[in-house]
């Protein structure tokens, strides 16, 4: 697993579960990874009629603050699909 220094605290992989889960509606989120990098696959009814660059737009909005910074605790979402039920 890559090192990526960050201050954050806590587990970055739930912290992004909750973020996506938080601000997208009827959102089951399953992550996965660790050291700055990540794969996220997300699973809403909201992606319906959606194109794909639409339904990653709305997960990358989610999870923007996690990404912020230098030594922010996302450095990279290296695998985001999206799904409807």
């Amino acid at each position: 697993m890559l090192s990526h220094p960050t201050e954050f605290q806590g587990s970055v992989i739930d912290a992004l579960r909750e973020a996506i889960e938080r601000q997208i509606p009827d959102a089951r989120a399953d992550v996965n990874g660790g050291g700055g990098h990540f794969n996220i696959e997300v699973t809403s009814p909201v992606f319906a009629g959606k194109s794909m660059l639409e339904s990653q737009r709305m997960v990358y909005g989610a999870i923007a603050d996690l990404m912020k910074g230098d030594r922010a605790p996302v450095h990279a979402v290296d695998s985001l699909k999206t799904r409807t039920p």
